[in-house]
């Protein structure tokens, strides 16, 4: 009778080990918690349902460890006669019924909040998918005279250099911390406000994804899906396409940079610029051509 016992001991040890493994929130295997009131959600929704499965594994394994143990063979016991039983088949009806309302009701709720984009919407941004790229339009904002900026984001020059068969550059040798993850132009917007993002897609599916602002939504050519983050904090956050969209799929970054307010109005300002001197060089050109 030693062994079952130091088995069962082992069993409850490993369990109790999940459980505060589990309860960390910087184990490697668990969710992002994010910078968006959103990712957060989502982060303690993914460990509340994580209990819930924990505790029902728990208690199925611990019946199925008891029957095994005391109604072995070796302990003359016998197989049942009976065929059914009207109060077991209640309660594995009702109890899984009750632990799916548990879930549901939290979950549906969150569901319901990472689709609301339209209320109070501050930033609007069009995001184009290409093979392999992404460009970006800014539709215009309530605090920021951004309408009008518009810029096609890829691979940084460095990255795509390096990548390339046979290359011969070694990405650690040239300390490219962010190596595949950096682009030529880099998505602004401001802290604390809501961003609605448009994605769409001239040539196959893509996917627009930045874990960190709980931001994942196919890009289909001739529909238009959307999504909304709202980052609680400065930083940058980087992403991909998450579509297997051709042969460079992975090679398809995404560098969104939260900023302050006073930053983004200058970064506006300084894209005001740049365009409004880009289209008087382009009439010039044209009216030399002429």
């Amino acid at each position: 009778m030693q062994k079952p016992k130091s088995a069962l001991l082992l069993i409850a040890g490993s369990l109790l080990t999940l459980f505060s493994v589990a309860a960390s929130a910087d184990w490697g295997m668990n969710l992002r918690p994010g910078v968006t009131p959103v990712t957060q959600e989502v982060f303690e929704l993914h460990t509340y349902v994580l209990y819930w499965v924990y505790a029902i594994g728990a208690v199925v394994t611990g019946v199925i460890l008891w029957s095994v143990v005391f109604h072995r063979k070796s302990r003359g016991a016998e197989a049942a006669t009976w065929h059914e039983h009207l109060g077991v088949e209640i309660a594995w009806t009702i109890v899984p019924f009750i632990i799916l309302g548990l879930l549901a009701v939290p979950a549906t709720k969150t569901l319901l909040k990472m689709e609301d984009t339209t209320t109070d919407v501050d930033v609007t941004i069009k995001a184009t998918g290409y093979q392999w790229m992404w460009s970006y339009e800014y539709m215009g904002s309530k605090d920021f005279d951004d309408e009008g900026i518009n810029f096609y984001s890829k691979i940084s020059t460095e990255d795509n250099e390096v990548r390339q068969l046979g290359s011969g550059m070694d990405p650690v040798e040239l300390n490219l911390e962010n190596y595949l993850y950096d682009v030529d132009k880099v998505v602004y917007v401001p802290v604390g406000k809501k961003v609605r993002v448009l994605m769409t897609a001239v040539d196959v599916i893509h996917s627009w994804w930045v874990p960190d602002l709980a931001g994942k939504k196919d890009a289909i050519p001739g529909f238009i899906n959307e999504l909304w983050f709202k980052a609680e904090e400065t930083g940058t956050f980087r992403g991909s396409c998450a579509e297997l969209c051709g042969k460079d799929h992975a090679f398809m970054p995404i560098v969104v940079k939260v900023v302050t307010a006073e930053e983004y109005k200058a970064w506006v300002a300084e894209q005001k610029g740049t365009s409004s001197a880009a289209a008087v060089s382009d009439n010039n050109a044209v009216a030399l051509a002429q």
